[in-house]
């Protein structure tokens, strides 16, 4: 348990931070998942449309530290990989 009153400040702090963070990992695992059942049911049109989103999410997720930024890049790489196979 925190003792200093620094150290409650801090864990309400991530505590709120934890909950966004959540959120953005949660969009961006979502749209990723849409993309990849999207590129395997043969609907490329919406795959393509979807792919801006996805970067979009990723970045974000980078941004924010939620995930590094070689993460970042291997993911869209792999998206675009899946892409050009489907």
């Amino acid at each position: 348990m925190p003792i200093t009153r620094g150290a409650k400040k801090a864990i309400r702090a991530s505590e709120r931070k934890r909950v966004f963070n959540d959120r953005r990992r949660r969009a961006m695992k979502e749209v990723l998942k849409s993309i990849r059942k999207a590129a395997t049911g043969k609907n490329s049109t919406e795959a393509q449309k979807l792919l801006s989103e996805a970067y979009k999410a990723i970045d974000k997720a980078a941004k924010r530290g939620i995930i590094k930024k070689n993460n970042a890049a291997r993911k869209k790489s792999r998206l675009v990989k899946l892409l050009k196979r489907a």
